[in-house]
């Protein structure tokens, strides 16, 4: 009897498999929208809501996907500790297409925007735990000290950001969704800031 060839878990096959669930989780998010009932612009515009969290949403899924995509390449082996650090990622992000549409639908209302921001703080914790994995445990050494540094920093600062934006939220839900919307714009660029390339 033939021993079975061990079949190594790429990180390829891993990165793959997310960009599938990044695709899936942004089409969830577009069945979401409907028409107005009215053919007017005015119906059109009152549902502002709902434009404005499918806007944000979608934007946090393209920079999730894009910092995901660059965690990945440092990645030189699936361990067991790395699938289940990531399906916990995708998980958290999987929640976006229900939190946003509980969002819109209430109009921007404080315990759905609250929810939101929390949705986006298990995000984040859940890709810190990805840098943890692939940078922390088993230190790269393509990656630069000052890189791991900054961009240790920034998951941190980011996630008290979006923990206050949840409880800031409960009573001003606008300035809690604007706080979330602030912090995606340091994770435009998924390389850390600041590092020379």
């Amino acid at each position: 009897m033939t021993a079975v060839p061990h079949v190594r878990r790429t990180p390829e096959r891993l990165s793959a498999f997310s960009d599938g669930v990044f695709a899936v989780l942004i089409t969830v998010l577009v069945l979401d929208l409907r028409p107005p009932e009215l053919p007017t612009f005015r119906a059109l515009l009152s549902l502002w809501p709902t434009w404005l969290s499918y806007a944000v949403s979608y934007l946090f899924i393209a920079i999730v996907w894009s910092n995901h995509h660059h965690l990945m390449r440092y990645a030189t082996e699936a361990t067991p500790r790395l699938l289940w650090f990531n399906f916990a990622h995708l998980f958290s992000v999987s929640l976006l297409p229900f939190s946003t549409a509980w969002m819109a639908v209430s109009e921007l209302a404080p315990q759905p925007v609250a929810f939101y921001a929390a949705v986006f703080f298990l995000v984040n914790a859940t890709y810190m735990a990805l840098i943890w994995e692939l940078f922390e445990r088993d230190p790269v050494m393509d990656v630069p000290p000052k890189e791991r540094r900054i961009m240790r920093f920034r998951s941190i600062a980011t996630l008290c950001i979006f923990a206050a934006a949840a409880i800031v939220a409960l009573k001003y839900p606008r300035v809690g969704l604007g706080m979330c919307c602030c912090c995606l714009i340091v994770y435009l660029k998924p390389e850390a800031p600041g590092v020379e390339k």
